[in-house]
Parts: C-alpha cells; sequence; structure tokens
C-alpha cells in the first residue's frame, strides 16, 4: 500500500538558505520542522551554530532545536530513536513534513536508518585513542583521508570522535568504513523527496564570511568565553569553538581564529556539498 506521508528534506551547504526555505514550506503545508543540525541540538551553543532567529522559530513549529546540553551523552543512535518517533507523532496530525539540516548523517538515520558495524577490540580502541593523544588532529585526518577517502571526503574532519570511529571500523574489519554505509536501508512508512538550494559558489563562500563577521558582532566570542571550562567536550569541538578556544589559550590571535573560522566553514560548506551527490536531488536556484 502506497504510503500518504511525505517527509520534504532540506539539505545544503551552510549559509545557503536552508532555514528560509525550510520555513516556506512549513508555512505553505502548514506543517512542523525536524531539525536534523547536529550543532544546533545543544543549548549553549546559540550563536556559532547559526540557531534561527526567534522569529523564525515563532513562524513554524520547530523539533530538535537546543533540546540538548553540551553535558549530555547524545548521538546519533539516539536522535534516530527520538525523531523517528516524533516523526510518526506528528504524521497522526500532517500528511507532509519538513526535515532541514546541513549533518548528513542525522539524515541518513531518518531516511534510511543507521548502519550496522562489527564490534571493536577494546585494546584496539585503546591503542587508536592513544595514538591521537600523541600525534593529534592532523595524523588522525592523514590516517582517515588515507584509509577511506570517500568518507573523509564527506566528514566534519574536525570532529574527532568520528573520525576515530572509521579508523577502528577499518582496523577492525579490513574494509573502509564507507563500504559498511547503507547495505540495508530500513523501511520506511513515509516517502522521502530531496530539495536543495543551488547557489554560485563565491556568493555562497561570500556568505559564510560574512556570516562569521555577524556572528562575532552578536557575541560569539563571549559565548565562547562562557565555555573555555568545557572546551574538551566533543559538542564543543566544531568550527566556530575550536578556533576560538585556541585564541583564549593564546595560541593564535584573534584576527587569525576568524580567518580560520571562514576557512574552515568554507571546507565544511565543500564537504556538505559532497554530500549532496548522495541524493535524488531536486534543486532550486537561490539567486
Amino acid at each position: 500500500m502506497k504510503t500518504t506521508k511525505k517527509l520534504l528534506v532540506i539539505y545544503g551547504p551552510t549559509a545557503v538558505g536552508k532555514t528560509s526555505l525550510a520555513i516556506q514550506l512549513a508555512l505553505q503545508h502548514k506543517t512542523e520542522i525536524i531539525s536534523t543540525d547536529s550543532r544546533q541540538f545543544f543549548k549553549e551553543m546559540k550563536i556559532g551554530t547559526a540557531v534561527p532567529e526567534q522569529e523564525e522559530l515563532d513562524a513554524a513549529n520547530h523539533h530538535f532545536i537546543q533540546h540538548k546540553s553540551i553535558h549530555d551523552n547524545y548521538n546519533v543512535g539516539l536522535f534516530e530513536k527520538e525523531a523517528i518517533s516524533k516523526i510518526e507523532q506528528l504524521f497522526k496530525h500532517h500528511n507532509t513534513l519538513i526535515m532541514v539540516g546541513g549533518s548528513g548523517l542525522y539524515i541518513d538515520a531518518i531516511c534510511k536508518g543507521l548502519d550496522t558495524f562489527p564490534d571493536i577490540d577494546e585494546t584496539l580502541r585503546i591503542e587508536l585513542r592513544q595514538k591521537f593523544e600523541d600525534y593529534g588532529l592532523q595524523w588522525l585526518q592523514d590516517e582517515v583521508k588515507k584509509i577511506d577517502p570517500i568518507f573523509y571526503a564527506s566528514s566534519d574532519v574536525n570532529n574527532h570522535q568520528r573520525l576515530l570511529r572509521c579508523l577502528e571500523v577499518c582496523k577492525q574489519s579490513g574494509q573502509t568504513f564507507s563500504s559498511f554505509k547503507n547495505k540495508q536501508n530500513k523501511t520506511r512508512p513515509f516517502e522521502v523527496e530531496y530539495i536543495s538550494i543551488k547557489m554560485d559558489r563565491e556568493k555562497l563562500y561570500q556568505r559564510i564570511n560574512d556570516r562569521v563577521d555577524i556572528m562575532m558582532e552578536k557575541g560569539l566570542l563571549q559565548e565562547v568565553e562562557s565555555l573555555i571550562k568545557f572546551q574538551d567536550l566533543n559538542a564543543l569541538k566544531t568550527v566556530g569553538y575550536s578556533e576560538l578556544f585556541k585564541y583564549l589559550n593564546n595560541d593564535i590571535s584573534l584576527e587569525r581564529a576568524i580567518e580560520l573560522i571562514k576557512q574552515n566553514s568554507r571546507r565544511y560548506a565543500k564537504r556538505q556539498m559532497t554530500w549532496l551527490k548522495r541524493y535524488p536531488i531536486n534543486w532550486l536556484e537561490n539567486q
């Protein structure tokens, strides 16, 4: 029996205009929005994650925005369970729901389900974590890029937990992490339609640069400063926070930190655009 329920997935690179489109579609369909932006889950991180403005949140009912603390043990597996439960509940009242975000792994968790990976030997896990402690993020990035370039091209390469997970699976199985992805998609009781926004790359990069400047004007430095004692938490090891922690720790200048936020945001957008190739996308033009 063909389902009458549809999940419209708005995906694309950071700063391309996903939030505005999602709200527009939510109003058009008189429905609600599921966020899959994993950086926006945490209530302590507002400015640096570009959480929608209050008037945007008020325009349409949003779910999974600032609903967790950076101190909570939260991951994509827990998100999948909570989001599927929420979606089932919302579909009792709506035929169409809007899902929006730039975190491809979290979108896949809802649309396709998570994958089954091999168990990891604890000795291997400890060994790889010790190497990361000894040699740092650059070593970890190089290892993952060498062993699984497909995963590397579409991953947040500043997220050391995700990179370590990839390396564990590769070393344990002798196969690439990406080879395990979506071998058997879960059957979902709704139809999925992907929509993304086209934008000239130079214009997008300028929008990213401008948005970083606006974040700084809104008080991003003060937000990061208030979180410095928690800088080792995984949720805070992300663009916009890592760079300013380096400044606050006197490792780099403020000017250099801002330059790095812009550069790393552009790189993240490029990886998001690579991830887009995985989906049968309907394109909309944003001039």
